[in-house]
């Protein structure tokens, strides 16, 4: 018993004898240069910062060991590694918090069918919205282009004003054009997605009831 107290008091006690040894300064630097050539030395020098360095004390025990200064390029690979890093970890809870969601949203499978037939009926209705727009203003620049045909026909000079109109209509039947398209894209890319987050719905269940 006195024996295992001593081991453990000794343990407690080098941390704080090789404080005490570096505040004393009663310590050496065992390095090598850049040609792999050991050195010794009571002060460090400039070149040991470089290529790293051990602190011992006057028993020759190792106090500290200081790892070489990174080069450029190892610096760039480090920061490159520890933004992957991050971002795995920003994914992966992320990808929990979807999970949590997903759960939470949906107690059963079949509410989970009913949210996804509900989010392609907003954007059908999205997708409608926009294609009675579009006919309103095709509607538009037909009645406009009409007008203007018989001001032609008439040989009257159309006014500027009325090709100011037909420009300004024609810009927004191309802006809904657009809009129509992301609309349909971004549906045919959220049926895409039901199959895999039906799966995901399925392993998350299976893994909770196992829990």
């Amino acid at each position: 018993m006195r024996s295992s107290m001593y081991r453990l008091a000794l343990l407690l006690l080098v941390p704080t004898l090789a404080l005490s040894v570096l505040a004393a300064g009663n310590v050496r630097y065992k390095w090598r240069d850049a040609e792999g050539n050991l050195h010794y030395s009571d002060s460090l020098p400039a070149e040991a910062g470089i290529y790293g360095y051990d602190v011992i004390n006057a028993q020759g025990v190792l106090v500290k060991r200081v790892e070489p200064a990174m080069t450029a390029d190892e610096k760039a690979v480090a920061k490159a590694a520890a933004a992957k890093q991050r971002a795995e970890k920003d994914a992966a809870e992320r990808q929990s918090r979807n999970d949590q969601q997903l759960l939470a949203a949906n107690p059963t499978e079949a509410d989970l069918l009913k949210t996804q037939a509900q989010q392609i009926e907003m954007l059908d209705l999205q997708i409608k919205s926009v294609q009675t727009s579009l006919q309103s203003l095709e509607r538009s620049l037909t009645d406009l282009l009409g007008r203007a045909a018989d001001l032609e026909r008439s040989e009257t000079s159309v006014p500027e004003k009325l090709n100011n109109q037909i420009g300004e209509v024609r810009s927004k039947i191309n802006t809904q054009y657009a809009l129509l398209e992301r609309n349909k894209a971004e549906r045919a890319k959220t049926l895409q997605g039901f199959d895999a987050e039906i799966e995901r719905y399925r392993a998350l269940k299976e893994k909770y009831k196992q829990h």
